[in-house]
């Protein structure tokens, strides 16, 4: 049995929501099972397994999907517009805050020395991610295979990521055969012309601000660079943040919109602040903009370059929840679509691989020089992280202290 909320009632509960979504998408999704199915009873397990495994099946982060799929499911179009959104806003302003300290004062060796204790905890929390995702992956030798060539195509060749994405997607299809499930009874009916207008629309939303960007900044500007770009990562966001974020890193790093250095500082950022980890994106914008300001005010060019890239970012979410829902619980009976995906998922293991091998090699090897404190940390954290699933924000604060007291020691 199941309690409808009032519109205000869950606008409050979604703005709560946004603060103290900490602790990445198992959090973040471990937070919505307790408070709407168990403690206020707004939709029932079942409802919300079928949710969450929509959301799986996309690209983008699924905690925010999630909860833009919960918000539909009890307010229609208005509720998931409103959850989706504010499951982002406080990420946003702590997120931009941080990037403009970071931009302006990151430099200064007290905080540059913080910073490198961040830096090794990203180490751990990455190597962390890569043994969780390959726990799921690894069901079959070929995954295994897959895993490996994807890291070799991105490592050693610079493969871009989506067509390695689209080469295990094919290698999957090959050589996996996965039973279909069977379609449930609660699936809402299709409605193509609802779908039609909700694709239209979120056209309109994409096309207007890139057109106005275009005339503002003109269209080789970095703005304008980085509309397009994240609108592509988007679409290419299988298997999380951590994917995503190889894929963005392999890319500006390589145009020269920010420095690798600048990319593991923005990660380390965004575990501190709430909402999804994808936000890191929005660091990347910023610091893009702010690396390049093309001759506008530095800091108000950064500031939009940031909002850029978060809104491309998650507006194909929303379309990807409001217009698909009903079709991908379809898709998700299809045993080819399965099999591809499982192809997918150990590719991603790959691309992760390559995320902690360039971020360790980064951080260990500083300046050229190996670095015994910073392995040290990275490995502490790790055992904090893995073995004793201590707070990913508590060890991140601990290690920038740390740091901070190496600084202060031993200069």
């Amino acid at each position: 049995m199941t309690n409808s909320p009032s519109f205000g009632t869950a606008v409050r509960f979604w703005l709560t929501l946004g603060f103290i979504s900490f602790g990445g998408p198992a959090g973040q999704i471990a937070i919505m099972q307790r408070e709407i199915v168990d403690k206020h009873r707004w939709v029932s397990s079942e409802d919300f397994l079928h949710a969450l495994n929509y959301c799986m099946l996309l690209p983008g982060p699924e905690a925010q999907q999630l909860a833009t799929y919960l918000g539909w499911r009890l307010h229609g179009i208005r509720g998931g517009i409103v959850a989706g959104s504010l499951f982002i806003i406080p990420s946003i302003f702590f997120l931009m805050f941080l990037s403009f300290i970071y931009a302006n004062y990151g430099a200064i060796d007290s905080v540059a020395a913080i910073l490198f204790g961040f830096k090794a905890v990203v180490v751990a929390i990455v190597i962390e991610a890569l043994l969780k995702i390959s726990n799921r992956a690894f069901k079959h030798s070929a995954h295994f295979i897959i895993a490996i060539l994807s890291f070799d195509a991105i490592y050693f060749f610079a493969v871009p990521f989506p067509l390695i994405i689209a080469a295990a997607a094919i290698a999957g299809l090959i050589l996996f055969r996965s039973p279909g499930k069977p379609v449930s009874k609660a699936v809402a009916p299709v409605n193509h012309f609802h779908t039609l207008r909700i694709f239209f629309v979120c056209l309109i939303l994409w096309l207007i601000p890139l057109l106005l960007v275009f005339a503002i900044t003109g269209t080789s500007s970095i703005a304008t660079k980085n509309y397009l770009f994240f609108t592509q990562s988007a679409f290419v966001t299988f298997g999380g943040a951590y994917a995503v974020l190889a894929y963005v890193n392999q890319s500006v790093v390589s145009a020269g919109w920010i420095t690798s250095a600048q990319s593991i500082d923005g990660l380390a950022l965004a575990e501190t602040t709430p909402g999804p980890l994808i936000m890191v994106l929005q660091f990347i914008g910023f610091m893009s903009g702010w690396n390049n300001s093309d001759g506008f005010n530095q800091t108000w060019y950064a500031i939009a370059c940031a909002l850029i890239a978060t809104y491309v970012t998650f507006l194909p979410s929303f379309l990807f929840i409001l217009a698909g829902a009903p079709y991908i619980e379809r898709l998700r009976t299809n045993s080819r679509l399965t099999s591809a995906l499982s192809g997918v998922t150990a590719a991603v293991v790959g691309v992760i691989a390559n995320l902690a091998l360039v971020f360790g090699s980064h951080v260990i090897f500083n300046e050229s020089r190996f670095d015994v404190f910073a392995l040290l940390l990275a490995v502490g954290s790790f055992i904090a992280l893995h073995f004793f699933k201590a707070n990913v924000i508590i060890v991140v604060l601990l290690a920038g202290l740390l740091g901070l007291a190496k600084f202060l020691l031993l200069g």
